[in-house]
């Protein structure tokens, strides 16, 4: 616009710089705490946190990292993996990216305002001689689509659905992250627990070698028994050094899950909290109680069916353009029309419009598009029931090994402690000289099974509680508070 303008048009310059202002003064929807939003169709969970089943305050990520020497917890492993995750990181993008799709869905109702300014100069030349006219041109145009027979109406409600989905989808792969972050925690945690087993089976197999050797000096004992002592303890030696190793690699897995790798550029020395190992009380829900609370609050199942209906109102989306539509239009001119030449100074021209477009013939293509459409619906439709039987299956899979574990804890425990009262039985009796080292070896090895076995079996239950939960889609905070209360859903509003 040449500067001449400013002189002669104050108020409409005025006006335009206020829009330009405004534009700029915009921010983007970029993750700022508080973005421009007019339209409001920015979801709270973007700012307020994502609040999990049975929890009762958002999920919201710090910039705080994990520092080393401190003590770490299951609840500070699965806010670590849900804040430093890739997947989990990808669906708040789609969360976003399906808000913005419904700010333009909303934005359609309203009116749109275009401004621009233009400058002409035509130079004449005659016999008389030459001359020149210079002509500044103003306009502004208002178009408001007033009907459209429910296009702009499906659209926002795809919209809505694809964002409920988007959230659901989300939900989903909190779960999928939380399971796999307890998963890798518990697997650390019992192979610490086991090669604490394994420290004591060798302190047992050292005993029980000192034994041997002082009834050999004694003349009670013999080499053979000694040299078997020795074997044992070998054996323990190196059952002992396979734990060590298989605990080390449980602590890499756990830190590159939780993605503590990344952040420290190699691998961090994690330590463990100490849990009390009791056992559960049992499942107090039901399996079909499990599997109705999955059908409706299950958040694959909702992401899938908020992905069909979508599909339905794309099919109207799809119908609807091709029936007329009802435009308002309304422009203002000063000093004639943009692009055409011939206008004098102090022209106003106001145009006011009704604009009514009636589609005939488009090639067919539209029964195509709708055709579209409606495949999509069934597409959607078949894989709303793969995701049925998928959910559904995984926790009737999942409820029957939680209760084999359960059935398994109490076996393991009297197992344990019959294996102990075998031990020191023995014991006593081999350092009475009323039983050989052949007795004490196995009474020894059938403890050390024992133990192990106790620790598979609180694996075991541990892990199937929580995969429950994660397949039924109702993991949350609360559920790491203690694994020996009822296991049952959170309840739903």
């Amino acid at each position: 616009m040449s500067a001449d303008l400013a002189p002669r048009y104050p108020r409409w310059l005025a006006a335009m710089g206020m829009v330009a202002a405004l534009l700029a003064a915009m921010p983007a929807c970029n993750g700022e705490p508080a973005p421009f939003d007019p339209l409001l169709a920015r979801p709270p969970e973007l700012d307020r946190g994502k609040l999990l089943p049975g929890d009762e305050q958002g999920m919201v990520c710090t910039s705080s990292s994990f520092g080393p020497g401190k003590v770490l917890t299951l609840a500070d492993a699965v806010d670590l993996a849900l804040c430093h995750q890739p997947q989990v990181q990808a669906t708040w993008a789609s969360i976003k990216l399906q808000a913005a799709q419904l700010g333009e869905a909303r934005a359609a109702y309203l009116p749109t305002l275009n401004a621009g300014a233009s400058r002409y100069r035509d130079g004449i030349s005659a016999e008389q001689g030459s001359s020149t006219r210079s002509v500044g041109t103003l306009y502004a145009t208002l178009t408001w689509r007033l009907l459209d027979f429910g296009g702009r109406s499906a659209n926002q409600r795809a919209a809505d659905v694809l964002l409920q989905a988007a959230s659901a989808s989300q939900d989903a792969t909190l779960q999928k992250a939380m399971a796999a972050a307890v998963g890798l925690y518990y697997e650390a945690h019992s192979a610490r627990a086991a090669e604490q087993a394994r420290e004591r089976a060798l302190q047992l197999a050292h005993q029980v070698l000192a034994t041997a050797i002082k009834r050999e000096q004694r003349g009670v004992g013999s080499l053979p028994e000694t040299l078997q002592a020795r074997s044992f303890v070998a054996k323990a030696e190196l059952e002992l050094a396979r734990a060590v190793g298989q605990h080390k690699r449980s602590l890499v897995a756990l830190a590159v899950g939780l993605g503590l790798l990344d952040q420290a550029g190699d691998v961090p020395v994690l330590t463990l909290s100490s849990e009390v190992e009791e056992d559960p009380l049992g499942l107090e829900q039901n399996l079909p109680g499990w599997l109705q609370s999955a059908r409706q609050y299950h958040p694959a199942i909702l992401a899938a069916r908020a992905q069909l209906e979508a599909a339905r109102e794309k099919v109207k989306v799809a119908r609807s353009e091709g029936l007329p539509t009802l435009d308002l239009s309304a422009s203002r001119f000063i000093n004639g029309r943009p692009n055409q030449a011939g206008g004098s100074r102090g022209d106003r021209e106001t145009v006011v419009g009704l604009n009514l477009n009636i589609p005939v013939f488009e090639g067919f293509a539209r029964n195509y598009k709708i055709d579209g459409a409606q495949a999509q619906v069934e597409l959607r439709e078949a894989e709303l029931r793969d995701v049925q039987a998928q959910v559904l299956g995984d926790i009737a899979t999942t409820y029957a090994e939680a209760t084999t574990a359960l059935r398994s804890m109490a076996s393991s425990r009297s197992l344990l402690e019959a294996a102990q009262r075998a031990v020191e039985s023995v014991r006593r009796k081999y350092d009475a000289g009323a039983a050989d080292i052949v007795e004490m070896l196995n009474a020894q090895s059938v403890l050390s099974e024992a133990e192990l076995e106790r620790i598979r079996c609180l694996s075991d239950w541990r892990s199937a509680r929580l995969r429950l939960l994660a397949n039924a889609g109702e993991m949350g905070r609360s559920s790491f508070a203690t694994s020996s209360a009822p296991l049952k859903p959170p309840a739903r509003p």
